[in-house]
């Protein structure tokens, strides 16, 4: 299963995963509590908007991905979310110290909701591990050789609302523009809508419709920097055309804020690395600063 996971990262970046230990009812109770908390009133979502530490709600075209390396854009995608990351203690050494991205998570008043969130967050931070184990015996390494980076992984759960775009709405208008993702792997679990395109080696766009019982993962561009290239941070996007709303659910598993990301051992050796070491907080503090209009100052990084 590494090989097929090298293989299939290192030619498209993306890949759907079945037979995932994932309960297909824990799947679906986690889209039914999405929906649940997209139906509340504004007023309500916004007693959550987010905060300092990137958790909470994020209204309808608030977000432009203006870092892209795919497109230049110009125009807030046309989605809401609310963002749950790694949920941390009010007593937590970090949370105390005020840490970028150690805050804490803000929770809507909807019975069961957090319980169900955070017992899917459980799940998938546990398919992550295994995938990354994956990822590590696919370039000969030990299964365990990512392990002390993700000590204290950075984990991002985003609950995510598309409304319908009309169908002949300006092509300059995403529900999500052309990007790549930040950090290590994603792992999305979509509806049936679709929308989502990911962007072929020859520049063409391809479909990746939902079938039932996968997650789609990608990876990321710290995974790629890891990699030194090998491994392929595909460039993808969503168009909501379905008349109908959209809804997805996409996790991100990255390393730790002070992990500092190098080109892993016996890759392209003898040539100089495409790119230089680089602090994971450092990295990924830059880019939210720049992308979400609530950051109106640069933030303190994680190294």
């Amino acid at each position: 299963m590494a090989d097929r996971v090298r293989e299939t990262f290192e030619t498209v970046g993306f890949a759907y995963i079945a037979n995932h230990g994932v309960p297909a009812e824990l799947t679906d109770t986690a889209f039914a509590e999405s929906r649940r908390f997209h139906a509340l009133p504004l007023e309500a979502k916004l007693a959550l908007k987010i905060n300092a530490a990137h958790r909470g709600y994020m209204p309808m075209a608030t977000s432009t991905i203006v870092t892209s390396s795919v497109a230049k854009v110009t125009r807030p995608n046309l989605s809401e979310s609310l963002m749950v990351m790694h949920e941390l203690r009010p007593d937590d050494p970090a949370v105390l110290a005020g840490k970028p991205l150690q805050g804490l998570n803000q929770w809507p008043d909807l019975p069961g909701f957090r319980e169900t969130i955070l017992a899917y967050n459980s799940a998938l931070e546990t398919l992550a591990r295994r995938l990354t184990a994956a990822v590590a015996l696919g370039f000969g390494l030990d299964e365990d050789f990512f392990a002390p980076h993700f000590a204290r992984p950075t984990t991002w759960l985003r609950l995510l609302h598309y409304p319908p775009q009309p169908p002949d709405d300006d092509a300059a208008q995403f529900g999500s523009a052309p990007h790549t993702d930040y950090g290590f792997l994603t792992i999305l679990a979509q509806d049936s809508a679709g929308g989502l395109e990911v962007r072929a080696r020859d520049g063409s766009w391809l479909a990746a419709p939902p079938m039932p019982g996968t997650f789609v993962i990608n990876v990321a561009d710290i995974l790629m920097r890891w990699t030194d290239g090998v491994l392929v941070s595909t460039p993808h996007r969503v168009r909501n055309l379905s008349g109908r709303d959209r809804y997805s659910i996409p996790f991100f598993y990255d390393p730790s804020m002070e992990c500092v990301v190098e080109r892993l051992p016996g890759i392209n050796a003898g040539a100089p690395p495409r790119w230089p070491p680089v602090c994971f907080g450092d990295y990924v503090m830059e880019r939210l600063d720049k992308n979400y209009a609530y950051r109106k100052q640069a933030s303190a990084a994680g190294c």
